[in-house]
C-alpha cells in the first residue's frame, strides 16, 4: 500500500526506539564501577540513566561526591568496554525492520538521530540492520549539540532535503519530543522504551504509539 502524506520522512531515535539495548549498556557500566569497587546498578535503574549520552549515563552512575575529571575517566572506561560488549546485548524492537522497509518502499526516508557516540551509532545500525539504507545516522559528537537542542534535527532536515514541517521524529523521551518541537518537527512519542510515560505525554507530543507498526497509520493520518 502507498501513502499519500505531507511528511516525506521519519528520523528515529535509537537507544529505546529502534533497538533494546539497555542489557549491552548497563553491562559495560557495571562492569566498569565493579572494576572501580563502586555500586552498581540493576537494569531497571540503569534505564533511568539513559537519554542524554554517555557522559550523563556515568555521572549518574556515580556517587554523588565524584568531581568531573573522575566522571570523565570512567566514562571512558565505560565507552572502552561498551565497544566490546554492545552487540551481545542489542537487538531491535520487535517488528521494527518490517516497519522501515514499509516506510522505504512507500517512499519515506529514514534516518537515526542520536545522543548516543556517533561511532556506535553508525557501527549498530550498520550491524542490527544491514538491509536498511538510512539516509543518514547522526550521534553525538563534538561539532554538534547533543538533543534537545534542535540543531542536529535541523542539519539532518538539510541532508534529507526536505523542510523540517515535513519530517516526523519518533523517540521514546522527552528530550525527543522537545527536540520534535523545536525543530518545528511532527513528534511521535515511542512509548515502549526507556522513559517515564507520564513524563513523556505531558511533553504533549503530536501523537503517540504503543507499537512500531502503528507508525504507518499515524502517517496516513498526515495526508494532504
Amino acid at each position: 500500500m502507498m501513502l499519500t502524506h505531507v511528511i516525506r520522512a521519519v528520523i528515529f531515535d535509537l537507544d529505546g526506539t529502534l533497538v533494546h539495548s539497555l542489557s549491552g549498556i548497563a553491562h559495560a557500566l557495571n562492569t566498569t564501577l565493579e572494576r572501580h569497587q563502586l555500586p552498581t546498578h540493576p537494569e531497571a535503574k540503569v534505564r533511568t540513566f539513559i537519554g542524554d549520552g554517555i557522559t550523563k549515563l556515568v555521572e549518574r552512575a556515580c556517587p554523588s561526591s565524584y568531581q568531573i575529571e573522575q566522571v570523565t575517566a570512567l566514562t571512558e572506561e565505560v565507552s572502552a568496554e561498551y565497544s566490546n560488549a554492545w552487540q551481545h546485548g542489542t537487538v531491535p524492537y520487535p517488528e521494527v525492520s518490517k516497519t522501515l522497509h514499509t516506510l522505504l518502499e512507500s517512499g519515506i526516508k529514514i534516518a537515526v538521530l542520536s545522543n548516543k557516540p556517533h561511532t556506535f551509532c553508525k557501527k549498530m545500525t550498520d550491524f542490527i540492520f544491514p538491509d536498511i539504507p538510512f539516509t543518514a545516522v547522526l550521534g553525538q559528537h563534538q561539532d554538534m549539540p547533543t538533543k534537545p537542542d534542535p540543531s542536529s534535527a535541523i542539519h539532518l532536515a538539510k541532508i534529507l532535503a526536505l523542510s523540517p514541517e515535513q519530517i516526523a521524529f519518533v523517540g521514546d523521551s522527552t528530550i525527543d519530543i522537545i527536540t520534535a518541537r523545536r525543530a518545528s518537527m511532527l513528534s511521535i512519542a515511542a512509548t515502549w522504551g526507556y522513559h517515564d510515560l507520564t513524563k513523556l505525554m505531558a511533553e504533549c507530543p503530536d501523537h503517540r504509539i504503543d507499537s512500531i507498526n502503528e507508525l504507518v497509520h499515524i502517517l496516513n493520518s498526515e495526508t494532504i
